[in-house]
Order: C-alpha cells, then sequence, then structure tokens
C-alpha cells in the first residue's frame, strides 16, 4: 500500500519531462545500489582480488560454460 507522501510524490514526478524522470530514476538506482554498510565494497575488493590470485595461480578451476551447465544440471537433476 503506497504511503501518503508516495501518493503525493507520484503525479508531481509523473510531471516532470523525460529528462527530468530519468535524472530521478538514475538517482534512485544508484541509492538503491549502494552497499548496506561501508565495509561492504572493501569485502569485495578484498574477495575479488583473492579470487583472481586463485586464477592466476592455477588453484582455481575454470569452465566453461558448457561444463559449467552440465555441472548445475547434474546437481539440481534437470535434462
Amino acid at each position: 500500500m503506497p504511503t501518503n507522501t508516495l501518493e503525493t510524490l507520484r503525479p508531481k514526478v509523473l510531471s516532470l519531462s523525460e529528462s527530468e524522470r530519468a535524472e530521478l530514476a538514475n538517482e534512485l538506482i544508484k541509492s538503491l545500489d549502494a552497499p548496506a554498510d561501508e565495509g561492504v565494497a572493501e569485502a569485495w575488493d578484498k574477495e575479488i582480488t583473492r579470487r583472481i590470485a586463485q586464477i592466476d595461480s592455477g588453484e582455481a578451476e575454470l569452465l566453461s560454460l558448457d561444463e559449467f551447465r552440465r555441472r548445475m544440471r547434474a546437481k539440481i537433476g534437470s535434462p
């Protein structure tokens, strides 16, 4: 159920020009994509660095798309 604020804003927002609505939509999406807390981005950076190091060292097994699909189908029992 929409809040009173949303009910008030919706007609105002829809009356904006297309470019203004696009700018607002972009800002809203960016606000949703932000990390939940300050440590999330740093943790992901560390994880990405760790995984790249595993690939570079040969520790990680890289799969072709076909092999990945075959393994996933085998795990979930799909044909």
